[in-house]
């Protein structure tokens, strides 16, 4: 029998997982398209300055645009070849952004680079090659991860969390990523450990991945790292949530992980640390997972930034007749593409294809009262309040009803038997709450 630590954060669901069509699929190189979109605005904060102009000649991994703010991160082009534009796109968000357009010259080549004994370089030196290498959180958020491996010095950090979860349905790309890169990531945990100061680590991975659990257990040489089988219910990867299983410690509302003496980081990011430290390489390229059933030959491509999601889909096959929808992430908090023009980034984790009979939108029905939101929310909300608030666009009260606890899982949504689209207005409440402060705080 297998030990599985089981978790112990209230609610949950367990929807069907979908990751047989890619969880076995190695990962392989997409390869270069005709032309490259990379976006300035590929982290949460300020989009960054482009600094190259129509025309320049450059390598993959050359700085092309530079953080606008203590909250954002560099941008590496992700080929070699020639800047033929420099615009104002459509992001996957729907959002007008800066992007650099690049043909590439078919080399690839990279810029200079040099590789590191990691053991050698101090804390200070480390955060300044995460800084400038551009790296982000990996498992969606994109927050800038030389400012999360720097907490304040108030923040008293004893223990690194590495969220290699994956409790989204359908996306394999961590599975795989651990599967063949188990060496890099073991590294990156303890590069990443050295940098915070902390001499504890537990790696969080849930029990549909006995293959990649098993493999790190056995590439782990000492009792400081801990990994850990956790039970399979979504979503076990949330941040707080992991924290909970994983350590047993309870982030208060409103509060940090800090505040449990935690930091987490995804295992893409822990893998992207390494390669940053170790090996000079900016972050420029990611594992994502293209899956669907009516996807020809799904798989976990090594797909460098810019990418896109037209380009995609014609390599893996797909009739364009079938589609009803694309996600770009996982079908509970990814998010539904208008069009398939978008370029893919530091934080797309997977592009997931419905059918018609998958994908279709269902008409909304009355509130029964029955309560199941209430029990699969993990935060204990209470959805359907917050919903029936957010529509009458009482955002004060919403905010007096904790509105912004909520992580978003969809768990509300996916569970309601009247297909109120619970977790979509408690977000619209939260973007209203937040707007709102701003507006005060400049009156």
């Amino acid at each position: 029998m297998r030990k599985i630590k089981k978790n112990n954060f209230k609610g949950g669901v367990h929807p069907p997982e979908g990751k047989h069509f890619t969880e076995r699929k190695s990962i392989q190189e997409f390869g270069l398209p005709e032309k490259l979109y990379i976006s300035m605005s590929q982290h949460i904060g300020a989009p960054a300055k482009p600094l190259v102009a129509k025309g320049d000649v450059v390598l993959k991994g050359q700085l092309i645009g530079e953080a606008a703010g203590f909250i954002s991160a560099n941008i590496h082009s992700s080929t070699s070849g020639t800047v033929v534009d420099i615009g104002s796109y459509v992001s996957t968000l729907g959002a007008k952004v800066a992007m650099i357009v690049i043909e590439p010259d078919g080399e690839d080549t990279w810029v200079e680079r040099t590789q590191r004994d990691w053991t050698t370089l101090s804390k200070e030196e480390m955060l300044a090659i995460v800084k400038s290498h551009g790296i982000v959180g990996m498992g969606g958020a994109t927050f800038p991860t030389h400012v999360k491996l720097n907490p304040p010095p108030e923040s008293v950090i004893d223990t690194l969390v590495i969220n290699a979860v994956e409790c989204e349905p359908y996306l394999t790309a961590d599975h795989r990523l651990m599967l063949e890169y188990a060496d890099n990531i073991i590294e990156g945990v303890k590069l990443s450990m050295k940098i915070l100061g902390v001499k504890k680590c537990v790696i969080g991975i849930e029990a549909n991945k006995p293959d990649a659990i098993d493999l790190l257990r056995k590439k782990v040489d000492n009792k400081s790292i801990i990994v850990e089988e956790l039970e399979v219910k979504y979503p076990q990867g949330a941040e707080k949530q992991l924290i909970l299983a994983a350590t047993k410690r309870e982030v208060p509302s409103g509060a940090l992980p800090s505040a449990a003496k935690v930091v987490v980081l995804n295992v893409g990011t822990v893998n992207a640390l390494y390669e940053a430290i170790v090996e000079d390489k900016p972050l420029v390229e990611r594992i994502t997972t293209v899956t669907g059933k009516i996807i020809k030959e799904p798989a976990n491509f090594l797909m460098r930034t810019g990418v896109l999601v037209k380009d995609v889909l014609d390599k893996v096959g797909v009739d364009y007749d079938e589609i009803e929808k694309i996600i770009m992430g996982g079908p509970m908090m990814g998010h539904a593409l208008q069009y398939d023009i978008y370029p893919t980034g530091k934080g797309s984790s997977g592009i997931l294809v419905f059918s018609k009979d998958e994908g279709q939108n269902y008409e909304e029905g009355p509130c029964i009262s029955c309560g199941r939101c209430s029990s699969v929310c993990p935060i204990d909300l209470v959805p359907t309040i917050l919903s029936r608030m957010s529509r009458h666009r009482q955002f004060e009260a919403c905010e007096k009803t904790s509105a912004m606890d909520c992580i978003e899982c969809g768990s509300c949504t996916y569970i309601c038997p009247s297909r109120i689209y619970l977790a979509q207005d408690i977000k619209i409440a939260k973007v209203n709450i937040i707007k709102n402060k701003h507006k005060s705080i400049r009156k």
